[in-house]
């Protein structure tokens, strides 16, 4: 029989660890009482077998396993084939000449050395085997051929397993999703992923589009039928998914709590399980409190647009600055704005009734070139006298300002303050001295 069919009996039939411990690394006796050396040196076969990523240790450590233990242990399915392998060098030379030993105990070393390697490939043939072109038994390819037949696929998790997904629904942490906050009543998860392992993760969150009838969402993004949905959404941003840590409803498929709900920051969509809107300032103000300051570094995004260099809100009613007030407050609107902006526009367009004092810390925004406050402040800080990049000024239709910084007529770069409708300002002099009064309370600084 065969070298290789004689390691597949005894590792198929018997599938027992002690037998090929013996037979390969105990010293052999012929029938003329000659002792061999053992085949395999112990602490080599121990590498080998923990290299078949098919093998099985059952938490038994090898080096010092009692014959018990040993018989928790099940040989992998691929260990016949690096058995065979390492006790089929290759050389140059041939048995007999001077230099094969060397050669040979050479070859040993680097094979071993090489075992990690080895393993990565055996997993890609383990999970890729029907992908692969050309010869696919492994007992026919050397490890250089299993290389070359395997090197193009990837190890990259794409889908949990069904075990992961079981304890998923339990513990709410499936790959492709990071838990980032386990509170009394929610759980937070975040989807940022944008590859296949996080479509997974969205399809299983959503309950995979099976309806709210079943304990699931209808989320678009978790269809496993339209990839083009998830991945529309998830180069914007990541997705937030919040799960009620106790229901008296669970997902038909998932298992999860029915009562989810998904944020998408980038598109404002704030979903419960059948698609629609929820109030999220109801929301997070209310049964869902325990997130709110999490979420806040969220909101702040969408307050500014181009990269972050722009500060523009029309209303304070709709859109993710109404939100973020309605939330936060005004003074955390102020203080949440990256510094980094070179345009400040608040324009109340729907005449909401609020009244901003901008704070003493406006002047952290060093870049600003534009100021402009429209029908919302009723006062302006003398630090606005420290951004030294700031042009253009725009304080219109603010019946409540009564004055401006003296100071601000000094600022190096200014060219135009517009105060048209703002009629009870007192405009300083160093204002009327340096510039040039154009029209209806519109004033130019250049020369």
């Amino acid at each position: 029989m065969k070298f290789t069919s004689i390691l597949k009996k005894v590792i198929l039939e018997q599938s027992k660890y002690q037998i090929l411990l013996d037979k390969f690394t105990e010293p052999t006796v012929d029938k003329e009482g000659k002792r061999s050396k053992p085949k395999i040196k112990k602490e080599d076969f121990y590498e080998i077998i923990k290299a078949d990523p098919t093998t099985r240790l059952n938490n038994v450590d090898l080096t010092a396993a009692s014959k018990e233990d040993m018989e928790n242990v099940k040989a992998g399915k691929y260990t016949p084939w690096l058995l065979k392998w390492y006790l089929t060098p290759e050389t140059e030379s041939q048995p007999g000449e001077r230099s094969y030993e060397k050669e040979v105990e050479e070859y040993k070393h680097r094979f071993i050395e090489d075992l990690s390697q080895i393993t990565n490939d055996l997993k890609k043939h383990d999970r890729f085997k029907a992908r692969i072109q050309g010869e696919k038994d492994i007992m026919k390819l050397s490890p250089s051929q299993l290389y070359d037949a395997v090197k193009d696929f990837s190890l990259e998790k794409t889908k949990a397993s069904a075990e992961e997904k079981e304890k998923a629904s339990q513990t709410f942490q499936h790959p492709g999703g990071e838990i980032l906050k386990r509170g009394k009543t929610w759980t937070l998860v975040r989807i940022t992923d944008p590859g296949e392992l996080g479509r997974d993760a969205a399809c299983f969150y959503g309950g995979y589009q099976l309806d709210t009838a079943e304990g699931e969402s209808r989320w678009c993004t978790s269809s496993p039928g339209y990839d083009s949905w998830f991945n529309r959404y998830i180069k914007d941003g990541p997705l937030y998914v919040i799960i009620k840590n106790e229901d008296t409803k669970f997902g038909k498929k998932s298992k999860l709590p029915a009562t989810r709900y998904q944020f998408h920051f980038p598109s404002n969509q704030f979903q419960d399980p059948s698609n629609r809107g929820i109030d999220v300032i109801e929301f997070l103000n209310g049964p869902a409190a325990e997130l709110k300051e999490f979420f806040k570094p969220e909101f702040a995004k969408g307050l500014t647009s181009q990269g972050g260099n722009k500060l523009e809100i029309d209303s304070f009613t709709s859109g993710v600055v109404g939100k973020f007030v309605g939330l936060y407050g005004l003074d955390d609107l102020i203080d949440s704005i990256p510094d980094t902006i070179t345009v400040f526009s608040i324009q109340n367009r729907d005449n909401t009734n609020i009244d901003i004092k901008i704070p003493e810390s406006i002047s952290r925004f060093q870049n600003l070139e534009t100021l402009l406050l429209k029908n919302c402040v009723s006062e302006i800080p003398s630090s606005v006298c420290n951004i030294k990049s700031l042009n253009f000024v725009s304080l219109l239709n603010n019946n409540k300002l009564k004055t401006i910084p003296e100071c601000i007529a000094n600022l190096p770069n200014l060219v135009f303050i517009n105060l048209k409708g703002s009629d009870n300002v007192k405009v300083p002099d160093s204002v009327k001295n340096r510039a040039t009064k154009i029209g209806d309370n519109m004033w130019d600084f250049e020369d």
